[in-house]
């Protein structure tokens, strides 16, 4: 059939969000993947996982907390300038949300059609010049 991941969430209080993404942002990982690694910690140890402070924890052989991985300079790069194109696209996208916000105003100023009625261009009109519009 497949291994299927699920969704789990629940609520934590403003302060312990913060510490978390704290935690998040020291690690250089997303928040997502703290918890991820909570619970697949959690589950490989049949539940009894316990959380003390990175000062109080003793190197035991070769496992060190939290694992430490070697990532290429590649990906790294490759990371970095996609979120310099993130970071692009998103000024982008509020100079387009500005510049609709100025037509949408245009608009809302210009609705104020004004009418012209032909008789009165007629009357207006000494000699027989053509009226043109625009």
């Amino acid at each position: 059939m497949g291994n299927k991941n699920k969704t789990i969430s629940f609520r934590v209080n403003e302060d312990a969000f913060e510490t978390l993404r704290e935690i998040a942002e020291k690690r250089d990982i997303s928040l997502s993947a703290v918890f991820r690694d909570y619970v697949d910690m959690l589950v490989a140890h049949g539940g009894k996982v316990q959380v003390v402070p990175e000062n109080q924890v003793e190197e035991t052989g070769d496992t060190s907390f939290p694992p430490k991985v070697e990532v290429p300079k590649s990906f790294v790069r490759e990371h970095e300038r996609l979120e310099l194109e993130a970071d692009h696209l998103r000024d982008q996208l509020q100079e387009h949300k500005q510049y609709v916000r100025h037509l949408k105003a245009k608009v809302d100023d210009d609705d104020e059609e004004e009418v012209i009625q032909l008789e009165e261009l007629d009357d207006e009109l000494e000699n027989d010049e053509p009226f043109r519009l625009g």
